[in-house]
């Protein structure tokens, strides 16, 4: 599986495209905002000779969902979140236009991830794995043959996720990390929603918050 990354909108989104030698490809936490975003990721899309097969997020505050509606109606899929996260995408458009985002388009899943049940796409099968504590509803995508980890908002290179947004609490984002990503192996890289890669090695000795 190959991971593309692409950073989008005024909060430095992380939003990535996951593909395999069969060029199907998942979008994850399309944070592409204005037209030149959009039509960035599409370009990439194009240019890449990608299918586009499935739209996914790991959780739905409002940077990581912007792009949701402009997948949904370019590329016509399935669209999956969390059902604990409903009630986050749904607030999205409450406190967008304070935000300065008028422009959002809403989007409404059509079904929902779970816990233990993959995402397979292609040659390739994902772990669904729950991660609450920054939102109620998150989780991350774990790939064990290349060793690689979606992370949204979960844990960033010497940080972890705010917790003082609606549904967050400190003490069950420090359990989700400690129990669904401090249990994989060192070497998988941890791809965040914000910021730099890194890997649970390097979280495991040095991140600040998990001593």
């Amino acid at each position: 599986m190959t991971v593309s990354g692409f950073t989008f909108n005024a909060f430095s989104e992380n939003t990535y495209l996951l593909h395999d030698a069969t060029g199907q490809c998942v979008v994850v936490d399309p944070g592409c905002y204005d037209k030149a975003e959009q039509q960035a990721l599409q370009a990439f899309i194009e240019a890449q000779g990608l299918q586009v097969v499935l739209l996914v997020n790991t959780h739905c505050h409002i940077d990581h969902v912007f792009g949701n509606a402009f997948i949904l109606d370019t590329y016509k899929v399935p669209f999956l979140i969390h059902e604990a996260d409903l009630a986050t995408l749904r607030a999205v458009p409450t406190y967008a236009p304070s935000y300065g985002f008028a422009q959002y388009s809403p989007a409404e899943p059509t079904g929902f991830l779970t816990a233990g049940t993959p995402v397979r796409f292609g040659n390739t099968e994902l772990e669904v794995r729950f991660t609450p504590g920054h939102a109620p509803g998150h989780v991350v995508f774990y790939h064990a043959p290349t060793q690689v980890v979606i992370g949204g908002d979960v844990l960033f290179q010497g940080s972890i996720g705010r917790t003082d947004l609606p549904g967050g609490d400190y003490q069950t984002l420090i359990n989700s990390i400690r129990t669904e990503l401090l249990t994989l192996p060192d070497a998988v890289t941890v791809y965040p929603g914000h910021g730099p890669a890194t890997t649970i090695g390097a979280e495991r000795i040095g991140n600040p918050f998990l001593r």
